[in-house]
């Protein structure tokens, strides 16, 4: 039984619909995609997918869109058609491989065309950012799509020098760049410009940003994306000692 969550404060019902795209097979994540697909692998006793749903919901989202191909009907089996989750739930099966821009492109043809705005997103990272600013930032911008970066936090430790000296250890620090966190606020006319097949980032937006269409938006709440196994474990203990809290970013 999936577990309705409530809302926590009064949010401006801005958006209407958010597309996830669940189409990764988790290559590195093996052996726990060897029968699920990546946003269906499990932290903190649910999917990652489930935990960034219950996000969305926070944020006013109504209606889901799933993108999937690889094993959805695992995904299907889990939320079926959204009832216990409390938004309704369709989705957009790849019977062939689409690329995330393809498979975007598809769930986006699910969405009215006369909707203003759509949240899209990988389906499998966490955030606890407050969607209000994002979407003030974009619409003061003029922007056709938004994408929220989130700080470089090096995967590394970083030694400190003092001339040939070293100086002091820095374990896993935050380096003066930003990366793309894989949640993006879009124009509803952003469908014309993606790929029928392909990745949007490696078309769409060079294409946008050559034009000054697509907009940054550099959060600084917590982001977090599971791309290995090592990713997998260190994710289940920062949540065991510190849960996800939607209210206040």
């Amino acid at each position: 039984m999936i577990k309705v969550r409530v809302l926590l404060s009064p949010i401006r019902r801005v958006f209407v619909y958010a597309v996830l795209i669940a189409g990764g097979r988790g290559e590195r994540l093996r052996p726990l995609t060897a029968n699920v697909p990546k946003p269906m692998v499990s932290v903190a006793g649910k999917p990652i997918m489930q935990h960034q749903m219950e996000w969305y919901l926070e944020q006013g989202v109504d209606h889901f869109v799933i993108s999937c191909g690889y094993l959805h009907e695992v995904i299907e089996a889990h939320f079926g058609n959204g009832s216990e989750f409390g938004a309704p739930i369709s989705y957009a099966i790849e019977h062939s491989p689409l690329g995330r821009g393809g498979g975007l492109r598809q769930g986006m043809q699910q969405v009215p065309r006369d909707d203003e705005l759509v949240l899209a997103s990988n389906a499998d990272i966490l955030t606890e950012q407050n969607l209000d600013s994002m979407f003030d930032q974009h619409r003061a911008d003029g922007n056709m799509a938004t994408i929220l970066l989130a700080p470089y936090i090096s995967q590394f430790g970083i030694v400190e020098l003092d001339g040939r000296k070293v100086s002091n250890f820095a374990t896993n620090p935050v380096l003066p760049h930003w990366i793309n966190g894989g949640i993006y606020v879009l124009n509803r006319a952003f469908e014309d410009h993606l790929p029928e097949v392909g990745d949007h980032e490696d078309s769409t937006f060079p294409n946008l940003a050559s034009r000054g269409l697509l907009g940054a938006f550099k959060s600084k709440a917590r982001w977090r994306g599971m791309d290995s196994v090592k990713d997998h474990a260190n994710l289940e203990k920062e949540l065991a000692n510190q849960p996800l809290n939607y209210a206040g970013n």
